[in-house]
């Protein structure tokens, strides 16, 4: 398809729709300026490529109707991309604008893993197994915050994050919580991010806890989860990466009591 003026609706723009699959390669044809995706789920990664010979000032514009976790932007021969978009959220657009004179495309809206994106995960039950894991977290995120919502487990094992980077880092963390009741207890890990100081089966607990990168592979956290009878934990930790970080595991200390119930979800910018 290509643009033509219109004598009611002035210039149309020439457009592509696609449903595209995971591990997709998409190439801008001559004349096309907008991309819609609509695919059926997530996509855990895709390519896009921009056109073979654009004119100076042309602008690019591709959006999804669902997640692409990992998306590769990339300009056709000769050409370069500043800041080229790693991350697509659901229902998200991205545009870009080419200089000739430099045979570059510039961002010109904020572009995902940039600016300021806040992404949410899917929200797991929380009411089986003995971990929950949310994983994918792209390489450009700085901030995670685990919400938990009228979690319990079977057992009295504090509750435990560990965060990785390819795989779950289970030692090196520094971390201690406290439980705010009647008689406070205070409890340490070197396993993880401990969220509670003491634990009681038959309370469900509710709350937040924020991992945040301090810089490189330096991750610090505080949380705060409130039992839905009594009591209030608090605590705070560190921990530093061998890598970047892309996911995230709460479980319990001895992890073995089981979930049963409440759910989790994340979110991450």
């Amino acid at each position: 398809m290509t643009a033509k003026i219109d004598g009611t609706n002035g210039v149309l723009q020439a457009y592509d729709y696609q449903t595209p699959t995971t591990g997709f390669s998409y190439t801008f044809a001559a004349g096309v300026q907008t991309l819609f995706m609509v695919p059926a789920a997530t996509l855990a990664t895709g390519t896009i490529t921009m056109p073979a010979s654009p004119a100076d000032g042309m602008v690019i514009t591709f959006s999804s109707s669902q997640q692409i976790t990992a998306l590769t932007l990339q300009g056709n021969t000769g050409q370069s991309i500043s800041s080229a978009v790693t991350f697509l959220p659901a229902k998200t657009a991205a545009a870009y604008v080419y200089r000739l004179s430099n045979t570059t495309w510039y961002p010109t809206e904020t572009v995902p893993g940039t600016g300021s994106q806040l992404v949410s995960g899917t929200s797991q039950a929380s009411t089986s197994g003995t971990s929950i894991d949310f994983t994918s977290i792209p390489s450009w995120v700085k901030r995670v915050t685990v919400m938990f919502n009228g979690v319990s487990t079977n057992g009295t094992s504090n509750l435990l994050a560990q965060i990785g980077a390819g795989s779950v880092t289970t030692s090196g963390y520094t971390s201690a919580a406290v439980q705010m009741s009647t008689s406070n207890n205070i409890a340490n890990s070197t396993a993880g991010y401990l969220l509670t100081g003491a634990l009681a089966a038959a309370i469900t607990y509710s709350g937040h806890l924020v991992v945040t990168n301090l810089t490189g592979n330096v991750w610090v956290a505080s949380s705060t989860l409130a039992g839905a009878t009594s009591n209030n934990n608090s605590a705070a930790g560190s921990i530093t990466l061998s890598g970047t970080l892309d996911r995230v595991r709460i479980t319990t200390v001895n992890g073995t009591d089981t979930f049963d119930a409440g759910s989790i979800n994340i979110l991450y910018e």
